[in-house]
């Protein structure tokens, strides 16, 4: 028998007040309060995973441990059938800028290229199939886990449309829709994406009646 959150607190492990606040909505309705790893403290683990799952669990389990609270993570990603899966786990990776007069952080813009060039060096017969994955990690502090993974499938587009999303939206394509995910209509978005899928499954096993 699956084991049941319940109401009370919940660790969200981030340190993204973006992310708390979103998470923190979709469980607001489950008499779930939610507070974030960064709120409480606590260390940002190395996210060592080759898998979503994988550092998912790394990640909830490290947060579970040192707050002795139950604790939730995520870890999400684009998957291109036709790179052999990448960058799946290294999707932020690809986008992290080398310093350069003290200025570091993310160009999605360059990490979409990077996608762009090597489906581009392989031919325009490429198939450009993709899609989104996140996982959900839920762990107790004894140690006990649950995982529960979404997917949204799509394809690549280019060059990047829309200016709704952030990282690769402008370039993905959801299946069954004309527009990226960086044209869709936020609250549209919110409910086919790859995140959605997951807390639907998470909501029907740890909050059905």
């Amino acid at each position: 028998m699956t084991r049941k959150l319940g109401s009370g607190r919940l660790v969200i492990a981030t340190h993204n007040a973006g992310k708390l606040k979103e998470i923190g909505a979709l469980l607001a309705p489950y008499g779930v309060e939610c507070i974030s790893a960064g709120a409480l403290g606590l260390p940002e683990p190395d996210e060592t995973g080759t898998t979503f799952v994988e550092n998912a669990l790394l990640k909830a389990r490290a947060a579970a441990e040192a707050s002795g609270i139950v604790a939730l993570a995520d870890d999400s990603g684009l998957s291109v059938e036709a790179l052999g899966g990448r960058p799946g786990v290294y999707t932020a990776d690809w986008a992290e800028r080398q310093w350069f007069e003290g200025d570091p952080g993310r160009d999605w813009y360059m990490a979409m290229g990077k996608v762009e060039g090597m489906l581009a060096a392989k031919g325009p017969e490429t198939p450009r199939d993709a899609a989104f994955h996140c996982v959900l990690a839920l762990a107790w502090p004894d140690g006990e886990s649950a995982v529960y993974e979404g997917t949204c499938a799509g394809s690549l587009t280019w060059p990047p449309r829309g200016t709704m999303g952030f990282g690769y939206d402008p370039v993905f394509v959801p299946a069954g829709h004309a527009q990226s995910f960086a044209e869709i209509d936020p609250d549209e978005k919110h409910r086919i994406s790859h995140r959605a899928d997951a807390f639907a499954k998470l909501v029907s096993e740890q909050f059905a009646s």
